[in-house]
């Protein structure tokens, strides 16, 4: 069989893949990106029909290209979100090779660079790039056992309402995914009950800026690590019918139960912690401090912004907060389905060189990792906290490209000076 040969091998054709390949070409680095279906495949397959971008469009996207037909305030839906990338990977004349997956990566021996297995070939790569990013393999708790009679999916897996049989549902994680699922199954005359965990709540938008903007000119979007405590607090923002701020207490008044986080089941009761009312008031102290700051950016800077008093009115606690429930019988509720909203971990199997911790989490500086020749893009908290975000993951693919660029330039006076030395 003839090995393929390139220079730089780009795993994974979504935002990273395309960020990196970007970045590549500028810098005059020879490449292939190998996507195992099709350009931005997560965006169409692996989320529910009416999802949008959580951030509005002037500020989730690349640099070099906006939304076609969409206004700089609009959040845009999911199947705009893949059609972008797609006509960015034709704009940057991206080298994609779709319908290839990557199924074994390992170091050569007794000379640099890497073979590469996939479904289709085998190639040999000086440098190999895993673009795959942090939302690979769906986490599910082993809580409910798969024969109790429920039908239980994870988010990713959920599409809209028409999906579940007849009868109440049980979200599990009050994250972006879970509120927004929640939501629309409620919208959707279902009877829901929304577990609550520890979570940060901010505004949509203050004072007529949007949380992201908020996030920039306060510094936070550059925070370089999260703060102690916070590494699994996930965050309740929504751009869902134009965006709104999350607010549990006015999903509770128009019908939805709220209960604490779900921490064990027996015998058809589900049982939930005691931590609904702290889960609350620590998403509201998030929120409040948000616009503390907001406030204190304003009067320092002189900025002309309207005041709105009307942010800092919340509303009283609802009865499922002051008297929350610790045990539910699924069936006596009428819960015929499960939704887990409990986020994703990474799968690199196919990664077989030694650049993962104890905790199989890479081992890596800014996508550099310890392994020479292995790359990471993609992954929360990879330089800051916008990384794992469309812009974010842009911004890291240029250091990325940097290092590998500077690294074949290292590499090609070496084999210089070794011509030069033969000559002499």
């Amino acid at each position: 069989m003839s090995v393929e040969k390139v220079d730089t091998l780009v795993v994974g054709g979504g935002q990273a893949g395309l960020a990196m390949s970007e970045h590549l070409s500028k810098c005059g680095v020879p490449h292939l990106v190998l996507e195992r279906q099709r350009i931005a495949e997560r965006w169409r397959t692996e989320r529910w029909d009416s999802l949008v971008a959580n951030g509005p469009a002037w500020h989730d996207r690349f640099p070099g290209m906006e939304f076609p037909d969409a206004g700089p305030d609009a959040f845009v839906a999911k199947e705009k979100v893949a059609d972008y990338f797609v006509a960015y990977a034709n704009m940057i004349a991206a080298p994609v090779r779709c319908g290839v997956e990557v199924r074994k990566v390992q170091r050569l021996v007794g000379r640099p660079g890497f073979q590469v297995e996939t479904s289709d070939s085998v190639i040999e790569a000086r440098s190999v790039v895993a673009a795959t990013g942090a939302f690979q393999h769906p986490v599910v708790p082993a809580i409910v056992p798969e024969d109790a009679g429920l039908m239980q999916i994870h988010s990713s897996a959920y599409r809209n309402p028409g999906q579940l049989p007849e009868g109440a549902v049980l979200v599990v994680g009050s994250g972006s995914s879970g509120v927004q699922i929640a939501d629309e199954l409620q919208r959707a005359g279902r009877r829901v009950y929304l577990s609550v965990g520890p979570h940060d709540r901010p505004p949509r938008a203050y004072r007529e800026r949007d949380f992201c903007w908020w996030l920039g000119v306060l510094g936070k979007w550059d925070a370089q690590a999260p703060a102690p405590g916070t590494e699994h607090v996930t965050i309740a923002v929504s751009g869902a019918r134009g965006g709104q701020t999350i607010d549990f207490r006015r999903l509770a008044a128009q019908g939805m139960t709220l209960v604490g986080r779900t921490e064990s089941y027996k015998d058809g009761v589900m049982v939930f912690a005691s931590d609904l009312a702290r889960n609350i008031a620590r998403g509201d102290a998030n929120y409040m401090s948000v616009l503390d700051e907001a406030d204190a950016y304003v009067a320092r800077n002189g900025l002309d912004l309207p005041e709105e008093p009307d942010a800092r009115k919340i509303g009283p606690d609802p009865q499922c907060v002051t008297d929350p429930i610790h045990g539910l019988n699924l069936a006596e509720a009428g819960i015929s389905s499960i939704i887990w909203a409990t986020g994703f971990t990474v799968d690199y199997n196919w990664l077989g060189v030694d650049v993962f911790d104890e905790k199989g989490k890479p081992k890596h500086q800014r996508g550099v990792s310890t392994e020479p020749g292995i790359y990471f893009l993609g992954l929360p908290w990879q330089s800051r906290r916008g990384s794992s975000f469309i812009w974010g993951v842009w911004h890291d693919a240029q250091h990325v490209a940097d290092h590998i660029s500077t690294q074949r330039k290292y590499l090609a006076y070496h084999a210089s000076a070794k011509r030069e030395t033969k000559v002499a």
